[in-house]
């Protein structure tokens, strides 16, 4: 399961001009089901969710490399469980190896069977992966998918995905500019 710290961690790597922590929009996402989790041998899911935290903790303090380690063990522990791999994929996205994240995102997505936390972060990390490779139809489906899932993330990056919606908010921004500034909109 994905702390406010992973939140926070997903947003300073596709927008690292952000504040570190500002997440907009994704705390608003909440009341999200939760993987089934009981599934799982309750001793051996809280030695993962751990080894996980211990994860969260190193990439924070840029230790991507013992990051990656802890989110393996979590992965070898426990590999039927989503969240491991949602995470290790956000460090091979720090290290430059988008193959091997896209690898776990996949998994990720695959083991949480459509639903769940892990899944929809998975969706919109993935999203932002298919933004930044310039495959916009890639992205959208996947945005379409988490925010069927509660993402208002991934409903807001669809809004941006849309040319109509593109052009509407530049027609309005210049609108207003003219408003705002009736001079500088008359020696046009």
């Amino acid at each position: 399961m994905a702390t406010a710290n992973d939140r926070a961690v997903l947003q300073t790597i596709f927008n690292p001009s952000t504040p570190f922590g500002d997440v907009p929009g994704l705390d608003e996402d909440e009341d999200m089901p939760q993987e089934e989790e009981e599934a799982f041998a309750p001793e051996l899911l809280a030695q993962v969710r751990d080894l996980e935290l211990q994860g969260v903790s190193a990439a924070e303090s840029g230790d991507v490399s013992a990051a990656l380690e802890r989110f393996s063990e979590a992965i070898r522990l426990l590999p039927e469980r989503a969240s491991a791999y949602n995470n290790r994929a956000q460090a091979l996205r720090l290290k430059g190896d988008v193959a091997g994240a896209l690898r776990d995102l996949d998994a990720a997505i695959r083991l949480g069977r459509g639903c769940g936390r892990a899944v929809c972060q998975s969706l919109v990390q993935r999203g932002l992966i298919h933004r930044l490779q310039a495959r916009e139809d890639d992205a959208r489906r996947d945005f379409q998918q988490a925010a069927r899932l509660g993402s208002a993330f991934a409903r807001r990056q669809l809004v941006l995905l849309n040319p109509y919606s593109a052009l509407c908010n530049q027609m309005l921004s210049e609108m207003l500019g003219r408003l705002r500034n009736p001079d500088v909109a008359g020696s046009d």
